[in-house]
């Protein structure tokens, strides 16, 4: 379940001021960006310098040519090494490198050589003696550069060896990486819209267990007085979006203390050490301010079994793992900080996170029933306005399986879909397109050809056939040949109340249900189709569990097989050896292979005895492109089929 309500306190961190930058750190920036821009003018001015010098060689060719000589207008000494040279009518020198580097301005540089060739002295006398201008200046770069090549990478090992390494071998002492170091806990102050156990909808049960919680944090002298210690660490583990961060933030809320929040993933950084690092900080600063709640979110990051797996015993992970634990064993009886946690994977988790002492209480949460959906959507529509159609009742109890987070999704799409509407008011039909908008997802636009659309009717009639046709069967809500999502059609079964007790029976009327779209396709056109893809998948994957998981095989009795891989990353191990032969095996497979072809036969049998009935329905669904059971019904009832009640569980059969 979502937060209904949003606290609003801001984040932040150890709670102190920030520091202000002193004149110092702001001058030593601006000292770098200044040499940083000197460089940056060198290059440029070198680089400009550069791009017209010519040849030593063409420069004394064309000194030495009696007509290209007379072009030459001055020439300039620049330092020792170099010469600039200001030609006219520089487009007629024969030259053609020559005429390229002078290009619009008439003027190039030379690299200077030793001026001891008598022919080009003589030349250079003969030519100022006609009017050649001869000038000499000083290079500004020269000293510069040589500052640059000689001195300034010494001055960069000095700054670096007195003033940059010594923080980095004393990270703890408030250098350069003291931030970094730092927990990166959120913290929430106690406001006026905190969180309480008002604001969570259902989980009655997991508000008991956790209220125990806040009244330690209330009162511990109540506890204490006789010898009692609360638990150190509370684990809440339930699927995704049930509620688990909510809850925590309620128990603050309730005991009115300071609620710290990180997540497991926060902790892990490429440098070794940063995690336990930030770990010992987060305690601390935890016990500074306690009493309070410390909740650690996603805690199966950082929290999964050591030594086994990827990855030995000295990995960043393991040690931020252990330095958790041994921050666990150092809270004294009276320390008032309690560590709660959450995960969805509890069975990854080290042992020793999980035994008494740390983590010693566990609370599951799981998803709502149907009075919690109730109360989830009522906490979340308080603030929608409601058409007078709306059933929330009826809602609620049509999303079995639904978390609050599928259930506050499912309100807000509503209201969208009343928005693009312009109504003023969200109506029941706005809630049944969210639903399958969630469910199913939305509409495709993809055009199909009329031959295509009827074999996609037929293979969706044919999954929902078959549940009339059999005593006690699961019966979808809707059928529709619409594309949404990945698939051209769906089937959407919805149960008519909770159900968690499933026998034999039930599973094998399932996988009849799920073969009966491919028998359609081979009833109809002689031949299955490659769309069953994902309907196969299904079936094989709970025949197997049939066999090897729930001991529903005759010939292998009531026992179970380690059958599929653990994923080595999640700190399994390697490769899970196999508990029984390759005998057992190959009866395993022909277990699975006879289930699979008894429901295959039993779903062609039923349609081939009632095709009458799947060409009504596909003709009706040919025009209106989505069916509802109750005029799925309407028909087989036209068509002279008695229609007996059955309950249904949740089931999406695609194609």
């Amino acid at each position: 379940m979502t937060n209904p309500t949003q606290d609003g306190s801001q984040p932040q961190g150890s709670g102190k001021p920030p520091k202000k930058r002193s004149f110092s750190n702001i001058s030593g920036n601006l000292g770098w960006l200044v040499i940083l821009f000197l460089l940056l003018v060198l290059l440029f001015s070198s680089s400009v310098g550069n791009n017209n010098t010519v040849l030593y060689s063409d420069f004394v060719k064309l000194m030495l040519d009696e007509e290209d000589s007379k072009k030459i207008r001055k020439i300039t000494f620049i330092g020792v090494d170099r010469i600039s040279v200001d030609v006219n009518d520089h487009e007629s020198i024969k030259d053609e490198r020559l005429r390229e580097k002078a290009g619009t301005r008439g003027k190039f540089t030379v690299n200077r050589a030793k001026l001891d060739d008598p022919g080009l002295v003589a030349q250079m006398d003969k030519l100022i003696r006609n009017g050649l201008l001869v000038d000499q200046q000083e290079d500004n770069f020269a000293g510069l550069s040589w500052f640059i090549m000689m001195i300034l990478p010494a001055v960069i090992l000095i700054v670096f060896f007195l003033f940059i390494l010594p923080k980095f071998r004393d990270p703890m002492g408030g250098g350069f990486l003291s931030n970094y170091i730092k927990s990166p806990a959120k913290k929430y102050e106690k406001t006026k819209m905190k969180v309480t156990f008002e604001d969570v909808a259902g989980l009655q049960h997991a508000k008991g267990e956790l209220q125990e919680i806040v009244e330690f944090l209330k009162s511990p002298d109540k506890f204490t007085r006789l010898g009692a210690s609360i638990p150190k660490g509370v684990l809440l583990v339930g699927p995704p979006g049930t509620g688990k961060t909510l809850l925590a933030r309620a128990v603050a809320g309730e005991a009115g203390v300071p609620y710290y929040s990180i997540s497991g993933s926060e902790f892990i950084q490429m440098f070794v050490g940063v995690g336990a690092s930030r770990v010992r900080d987060m305690f601390k600063t935890a016990k500074d301010n306690s009493p309070c709640i410390l909740f650690i979110d996603e805690i199966d990051a950082v929290g999964r079994m050591r030594g086994a797996g990827v990855g030995g015993g000295s990995d960043e992970r393991e040690q931020t793992l252990n330095q958790i634990l041994s921050e666990m064993d150092g809270f004294q009886p009276t320390e008032t900080v309690i560590v709660l946690a959450a995960t969805n994977r509890p069975d990854v988790l080290d042992s020793a996170l999980l035994r008494p002492g740390r983590f010693d209480r566990h609370i599951t949460i799981d998803r709502p029933t149907w009075q919690g959906r109730l109360a989830i959507l009522k906490v979340h529509t308080r603030n929608k306005p409601l058409a007078d159609n709306i059933n929330l009742e009826m809602v609620a109890r049509k999303m079995i399986g639904m978390t609050g987070a599928d259930l506050r999704n499912l309100a807000n799409e509503a209201a969208l879909v009343a928005t693009r509407l312009e109504k003023d008011k969200i109506d029941r039909a706005d809630f049944e397109v969210a639903a399958d908008r969630v469910l199913i997802g939305p509409k495709r636009e993809e055009v199909l050809t009329p031959e295509d659309k009827r074999r996609t009717a037929y293979h969706e009639v044919g999954h929902a056939l078959v549940t009339w046709l059999m005593p006690g069967a699961d019966r979808p809500q809707k059928v529709s040949i619409i594309p949404r999502g990945q698939s051209l059609g769906v089937n959407l079964n919805a149960p008519d109340e909770d159900r968690f007790h499933h026998g034999l029976d039930h599973f094998k009327n399932q996988l009849v249900m799920i073969m009966g779209g491919r028998a359609a396709d081979k009833l109809v056109y002689n031949q299955p189709y490659a769309g069953a893809e994902s309907d196969l998948k299904r079936a094989t994957r709970l025949a197997r569990m049939m066999v090897t998981h729930w001991g529903m095989s005759e010939k292998l009795g009531p026992m179970t097989f380690k059958v599929g891989e653990e994923h080595v990353f999640l700190g399994k191990e390697m490769q899970e050896a196999r508990d029984f032969s390759e005998q057992t095996a190959a009866l395993i497979d022909s277990e699975v292979q006879n289930f699979l072809r008894q429901a295959d036969d039993n779903a062609f049998q039923l349609l081939s005895d009632n095709r009458v009935y799947m060409e009504k329905i596909v003709d009706e669904l040919m025009s209106r492109e989505e069916l509802l059971r109750d005029e799925i019904e309407d028909i087989l009832r036209a068509a002279g089929f008695v229609v007996t009640p059955a309950k249904s569980s949740t089931t999406i059969a695609d194609s």
